[in-house]
């Protein structure tokens, strides 16, 4: 059975959330960024976050992550050493989550990547985040993680930008995976690639989450998308969520008129 047939197993509901969300919002001066926004996401549970351009979902996205401070709520994370609000944490511990429990894939890989270091480089600069000083190790890992991202270990001294835009996703991917972090954000991970490549990537994706049992957060305006990596979808308009759910249950069965016009693809999103 291929990786695009298997169905991810149900995250267990009766641990802890791994993060939990109260009431989030941001503002940009009078318009809303996102408001009121409440969830819970357990260990093993894939969130997928929908809507059209401007619905707030890129906003809520860069709150969760703390690349935006917001205006009210808790992000509540289960850390090793028990429940912290990432919102009210210091920077600087903030910026170290985000180099061990965090990881965060963006849309356009240039901007998750080091361009001029090479592509074992870039691996092994998170390893050395965490404190990995054995350059034999860095190295191993580095070649082993390419291999699971589908690149070639004689490209390890390759730098980024002779690689494909798909290449360079699978890469920032890897960047990202090779610490084993408890949470992934992912920003349009698909985005702007071809269709064949966009498959590879999805099937590359669904394995490796289903392999680690990954948390993530992705953000994306592809139905398709959440449909095979979700478990849950909320759907977000003006800033607000208007409907959310087990993603089977939402995309087949719509309860909210906006929702349904997503699903009908009348809206262009």
């Amino acid at each position: 059975m291929g990786v695009m047939d298997m169905k991810l197993a149900p995250p267990d509901q009766a641990e802890a959330p791994l993060l939990s969300v109260r009431d989030l919002g941001k503002m940009y001066g009078e318009r809303i960024g996102c408001a009121d926004v409440s969830f819970d996401l357990y260990p093993g549970e894939v969130l997928g976050i929908v809507g059209e351009s401007g619905s707030g979902k890129s906003t809520l996205l860069s709150c969760l992550a703390g690349h935006l401070q917001p205006d009210q709520g808790q992000v509540v994370f289960q850390t090793a050493t028990g429940p912290r609000d990432t919102v009210t944490m210091a920077e600087a511990e903030r910026r170290r989550m985000a180099r061990t429990d965090w990881a965060f894939v963006h849309q356009n890989p240039r901007d998750g990547l080091r361009m001029g270091v090479s592509a074992g480089g870039n691996v092994g600069e998170r390893l050395m985040a965490i404190g990995a000083r054995h350059y034999g190790d860095i190295r191993a890992q580095a070649i082993d993680w390419l291999g699971r991202v589908e690149i070639r270990p004689d490209r390890i001294d390759d730098r980024p930008r002779a690689f494909s835009g798909g290449m360079q996703q699978r890469l920032q991917i890897a960047r990202n995976l090779v610490t084993g972090p408890k949470l992934v954000f992912m920003d349009e991970p698909t985005g702007g690639l071809d269709v064949s490549v966009q498959a590879r990537l999805l099937d590359l994706l669904r394995g490796l989450v289903r392999e680690m049992g990954l948390s993530a957060i992705i953000v994306t305006h592809d139905l398709a998308v959440v449909r095979l990596l979700a478990d849950r979808l909320m759907v977000m308009k003006d800033g607000h969520v208007v409907e959310q759910g087990l993603t089977d249950q939402v995309l087949d069965d719509p309860q909210h008129a906006y929702t349904q016009l997503l699903v009908s693809s009348v809206l262009q999103v």
